[in-house]
């Protein structure tokens, strides 16, 4: 599962540049949690969680993104933000680019301001 989850958020990755958003980070690493992109929109940085699900049986990929996935993704932006303080003034969005259905009819949905912190 590990190299489909890659293959989607290089994917995503590359829909995300082609829409003007610059990567920053890929699949930075904290004891909270990973952040599968960290991108910057204009002057956002965006953190952006992909998520993949072939069937919607226990819910759409979006919601797979619980409030535990939330909060611990936001530990790991915080814990990102502490690393790179050149980028801790900027205003922060959380995404969630969420790919659903069988991969030959793969739906994409971009979620800007998904959640938020606090």
């Amino acid at each position: 599962m590990r190299a489909a989850g890659d293959s989607f958020e290089a994917r995503a990755c590359s829909e995300l540049e082609r829409a003007g958003l610059t990567l920053l980070a890929r699949n930075y690493s904290t004891r909270h949690g990973e952040l599968d992109l960290v991108m910057r929109e204009g002057d956002t940085v965006v953190f952006v969680e992909v998520r993949y699900r072939r069937s919607a049986g226990h819910g759409d990929a979006a919601s797979s993104v619980t409030a535990s996935k939330q909060a611990r993704l936001i530990l790991a932006a915080q814990h990102w933000l502490a690393a790179h303080p050149q980028h801790a003034q900027r205003a922060c969005r959380f995404d969630v680019v969420s790919y659903d259905g069988p991969v030959d009819a793969i739906r994409r949905d971009w979620l800007r301001g998904a959640f938020e912190a606090g």
